[in-house]
């Protein structure tokens, strides 16, 4: 890869390696800039040496990118911010030598030197600076072979740094080329956040095949309107999106006038189908950073009988098994947990017992000897083709059922007014658990909440139904490009702390107290965000019978959520009943 890039420096020294904005900067010029940060790293970074690079999509990254692979170090790419703390944690426990980005983002504890790269453009530092540092004694070291290295989110928040060969990269950009002929005189966007691992993709796939690399503006990142503007204005030939922001794109008409031929979406569950006038060739991707960016494809073909996009066909060098909770291959049709293995493995990750735990000997049958479990859960269909369920480990247990978010989600789309669903785990007191949906609407709809839950009802369990809905006009993605839940959840409205009025709500509050162990309950609680279920909702139907001498439907029940409504249906109740002249029972308060 890096030998096809040299070549390009040789045969078309003048060609355009990357634009940005106004500026661009030939092969020769780049590669030029790269042999003099070399010349400044040399003596303090060794091949094998851990570099974290700060810098942002431009010239500079570029020329950086080049000059680390050309010493032979393990390039690690964390954005142009990456956080004090998050900083200080990875130089403990990583074997990092030097620190490249602008002096405020540096820490500040070693020697230091200026490098001679670029400083104009959309995202060029007016300085960038190189700084030594010493790696603790403990720190994790890169394994041999390493080409770079990215970090990946873990379960217990800790990021997880995983280990990438050259060879698998270069299988990678191969695809690239072979899926869309780019090379000479083709433009690649420079698009993906840095610290995502796709930004690798576009990087080397331009460099490799002789092509330039379109730097994207950070508004078009954000923006569909100005990402097509950036498209149409750049030349885009080739293109990999995040997931969020090309279901906007896919939704309505086709933009005209882009020169786009190939466009790759992934990074989560894509909703969308191109529409039957996209002039470009819209492919659906899916890969974990521990199998190098991507594993499948499909192409999409908006008059496809699937209800969804699937993920399609592994691409060449890749071989995928679904399997069982047991660890063996299941009859195709079947859902199960994907392994991936094949030559598009990454080494490992820099810790040594997670790679033992997530990197295991490939089960009967598969063809090849080891694989990296994904934790997803996948559908093969007859054909061969992969459906994408969600993630193993985003099971959430509610009232002892196992519920996906991700088939919640599936649910509520099918509902007319619905673009797309977001759902969310929210945690309650005492540990309690429940779902919340944040809805973007169809454009210029009004969501009807109590319809789309009707609807949720009839095709889920009563425990998977969401406690609350939110609609949204679009939704806050993360560095990576995903939806950010965090930010949804903290978007969350706080409940307002509704004085209790008049003996029904006092008492109803008791209720809701014993069968919900809740200690705060006021007029605007809500029943399910307090932790109700169908099953509270049934014990709750009997002991309004017995409190209040009145008997609600359990549609009333499960759909009137707020204390203060639930009490306003059962005052109605029982003046209607008086007024009927039957009888209504005295109130009491019954322990639960």
């Amino acid at each position: 890869m890096l030998a096809r890039y040299g070549s390009w420096v040789e045969k078309t020294p003048h060609a355009v390696a990357v634009e940005d904005r106004a500026h661009s900067f030939s092969y020769q010029e780049i590669d030029d800039v790269a042999r003099s940060v070399m010349r400044r790293l040399e003596g303090r970074v060794s091949a094998g040496d851990i570099v974290a690079v700060c810098l942002d999509r431009s010239a500079a990254l570029v020329a950086v990118a080049v000059a680390v692979a050309r010493l032979g170090a393990v390039y690690l790419p964390l954005g142009p911010k990456p956080g004090e703390r998050r900083l200080a944690d990875l130089l403990a426990e990583l074997r990092i030598t030097a620190v490249i980005g602008s002096r405020e983002a540096l820490p500040g504890s070693g020697p230091e030197v200026e490098l001679p790269v670029p400083s104009v453009g959309a995202n060029a530092l007016p300085m960038t600076v190189a700084e030594f540092v010493a790696p603790t004694p403990k720190a994790a070291s890169a394994p041999e072979g390493t080409f770079y290295a990215v970090l990946t989110s873990g379960s217990t928040g800790k990021p997880k740094a995983v280990a990438v060969g050259g060879e698998s990269l270069s299988g990678l950009v191969r695809w690239y080329h072979d899926l869309s002929g780019l090379g000479p005189g083709d433009r690649i966007s420079l698009l993906m956040a840095v610290p995502f691992d796709p930004h690798l993709g576009d990087l080397w796939g331009g460099l490799a095949y002789g092509a330039t690399l379109a730097v994207a503006p950070g508004a078009a990142r954000y923006s569909t309107d100005r990402l097509v503007e950036w498209y149409r204005s750049a030349k885009v030939d080739f293109s990999v999106l995040a997931t969020p922001m090309a279901e906007p794109l896919l939704a309505g008409p086709w933009p005209q006038g882009l020169r786009l031929r190939n466009l790759l979406i992934g990074g989560d569950r894509l909703r969308s189908w191109p529409q039957p006038d996209a002039t470009a060739r819209v492919h659906n991707v899916y890969g974990p950073a521990e199998a190098t960016i991507n594993v499948t494809a499909a192409l999409l073909n908006p008059a496809a009988d699937r209800a969804t996009p699937p993920i399609g066909n592994p691409i060449p060098g890749v071989t995928l098994c679904v399997v069982d909770d047991q660890g063996r291959i299941v009859p195709r049709g079947e859902a199960g947990e994907l392994l991936i293995g094949g030559s598009c493995l990454a080494i490992g990750y820099l810790d040594q017992e997670l790679t033992r735990e997530r990197f295991v000997p490939a089960p009967e049958g598969a063809g090849v000897t080891r694989v990296y479990r994904t934790g997803d859960k996948v559908r093969m269909a007859d054909d061969g083709v992969l459906e994408f369920l969600g993630r193993l480990d985003d099971q959430v247990k509610i009232s002892g059922v196992r519920i996906e978010p991700a088939e919640v989600e599936a649910a509520l789309e099918q509902d007319a007014q619905v673009r797309r669903v977001v759902v969310a785990v929210r945690r309650h007191e005492r540990g309690r658990t429940g779902l919340v949906a944040f809805v973007e609407p169809v454009p210029g709809v009004v969501l009807d909440e109590d319809v789309l839950l009707a609807g949720a009802r009839a095709a889920l369990p009563l425990q998977a139904v969401p406690g609350a809905v939110y609609p949204v006009e679009d939704f806050p993605l993360n560095q990576n490009g995903k939806v950010d839940r965090a930010a949804l959840l903290a978007g969350v409205p706080v409940e307002s702390d509704g004085e209790l009025n008049g003996e029904t709500q006092q008492q109803l509050a008791e209720l809701w107290r014993g069968l919900l162990g809740a200690e705060s309950v006021h007029a605007d609680s809500n029943f399910f965000e307090l932790g109700g279920n169908s099953m509270h909702a049934v014990a709750l139907a009997g002991a309004v019978k017995q409190t209040f001498g009145v008997e609600l439907s359990m549609k009333t029940v499960m759909g009137v959520r707020l204390l203060r409504e639930l009490a306003d249906a059962i005052d109605a109740e029982r003046a209607q009943a008086r007024s009927a002249g039957e009888p209504v029972g005295a109130a009491a308060v019954t322990e639960w």
